[in-house]
């Protein structure tokens, strides 16, 4: 990517927007800094029953702070037409999320993935919330080996889609 390029858009979306989808657009946001490339990335989250203005899940907060990532900071917000537009690249949780996505908003057919297909698998990330350190320990695993496998494609994916819009 050159200068002119502009930075790679990824929109997670989930439910509540307070466990899957902040802990992987915060997880994304990592990758990217840990690769020198954060100003590459747009990386942003929402839900598609999201409740605005609520914080990440204490337990999703424990799990990325144990990883040495703050979701502190982290605030819900409802999936819009705007979000959906802007994202090259829009990561869901469950087949239930993209059906409803795709349904409701027909113009992102094509940019709409589980986010298990980025290591070229399809199923759905199991949602944590009501659960136990455990299960959201399990989930932010899932989440963080699907983003390290999958970085490398999904980068190439969006590079592609921006050629293409040029």
């Amino acid at each position: 990517m050159n200068d002119q390029t502009p930075p790679r858009s990824v929109l997670f979306v989930c439910t509540a927007n307070q466990c899957r989808s902040p802990m992987a657009e915060a997880l994304l946001k990592s990758l990217a800094a840990q690769r020198g490339v954060t100003d590459r990335w747009q990386i942003q989250s929402a839900g598609t029953w999201a409740e605005p203005g609520r914080p990440a899940t204490q337990l999703a907060q424990l799990v990325m702070r144990q990883r040495n990532i703050d979701l502190s900071h982290h605030r819900s917000r409802p999936v819009d037409a705007n979000l959906l537009t802007a994202a090259h690249v829009i990561l869901v949780m469950t087949q239930h999320h993209q059906e409803a996505l795709q349904a409701e908003f027909p113009e992102i057919q094509g940019k709409v993935l589980l986010l298990s297909q980025l290591i070229d698998r399809k199923f759905d990330i199991e949602d944590p919330f009501n659960g136990s350190v455990d299960d959201y320990e399990l989930c932010a695993t899932d989440l963080q080996n699907i983003l390290t496998d999958g970085y490398g494609r999904l980068a190439e994916m969006i590079d592609r889609m921006v050629l293409t819009q040029r």
